[in-house]
């Protein structure tokens, strides 16, 4: 990994809490995502507490949308099934409260439409209040982010954005620019799933925002073995997962029998680490 020098004239920079938390890590961290009250707000407390014991350093919690569009089957799967259970973002929102009073770093994710329904000064104030320290925003433009950002900036809460390697150099910078907390990264074209390999030009893509921030980079979309997580964690400053951990809860074949799961996913996680550390040290 890169070290990642203070920035103190970017948004982002010291005084965020997201940003210091790679900058004080000093090794790549570990980002796995879960949906939203899946399988059930009772089963995905529990899932976020086998994060935490496993040794996850951010949690990416989703709030469940109908129309994911940067999201693949599996991850859609599980929020369609949490919005037929009535989960809600308020309901979200009392995960990551109860997650962070346990001592769990929280990123929701959210598409922009649920942050309009709320209106942005109640979405980040309820964020807030519910100690989330950043939102991932998939289907926001860097154009259109200002007046979100100078919302989300008074309650302190980074609007993460995110970056894809078939962006041109000039908007990697203007979306560099714009940045706070962290980078998203986009490891491959499409939507979000399990892949058999990542690109193989990630390095050069990170090496093309690296000229252009000292933010942190994580790396989120196909990662799903210790190896890809390992692969990343060379290059990159956090490794994000999500459809192969879903994919465990989703293969109980019942919800209730997904929180037998635990075990496993506790399991997975700790190779992720063990890959990671290792990949990071040579």
């Amino acid at each position: 990994m890169n070290p990642m020098p203070a920035a103190p004239g970017q948004e982002g920079g010291p005084g965020s809490v997201l940003t210091a938390l790679f900058r004080e890590a000093g090794r790549p961290l570990l980002m796995p995502y879960a949906t939203g009250g899946f399988p059930d707000p009772a089963g995905c407390r529990r899932i976020i507490d086998t994060y935490l014991a496993a040794g996850a350093d951010i949690v990416e919690l989703g709030i469940p949308f109908s129309d994911p569009v940067a999201d693949g089957p599996v991850i859609q799967a599980s929020s369609t099934r949490a919005l037929q259970q009535g989960v809600r973002p308020a309901t979200v929102l009392e995960l990551a409260a109860q997650a962070a009073a346990a001592g769990g770093r929280i990123v929701l994710l959210s598409y922009l439409n649920t942050i309009l329904a709320l209106t942005p000064e109640r979405f980040f104030a309820q964020c807030a209040a519910s100690r989330v320290l950043g939102v991932v925003i998939p289907d926001l433009p860097v154009e259109e982010a200002a007046e979100l950002q100078a919302t989300a900036r008074e309650w302190g809460v980074d609007v993460v954005l995110l970056a894809a390697p078939t962006s041109p150099d000039g908007r990697l910078e203007r979306i560099a620019r714009a940045a706070s907390g962290f980078l998203y990264c986009v490891s491959v074209t499409g939507v979000t799933g399990m892949r058999d390999r990542l690109r193989a030009d990630l390095p050069a893509f990170l090496g093309r925002l690296r000229r252009c921030t000292d933010l942190p980079l994580a790396v989120g979309f196909g990662i799903s073995t210790p190896a890809q997580a390992a692969e990343v964690a060379r290059v990159a400053d956090g490794v994000i997962i999500g459809s192969r951990l879903v994919r465990l809860v989703q293969e109980a074949g019942d919800l209730t029998g997904g929180l037998e799961r635990d075990a496993d996913i506790a399991r997975y996680l700790g190779e992720v680490r063990a890959a990671m550390a290792a990949a990071a040290t040579r």
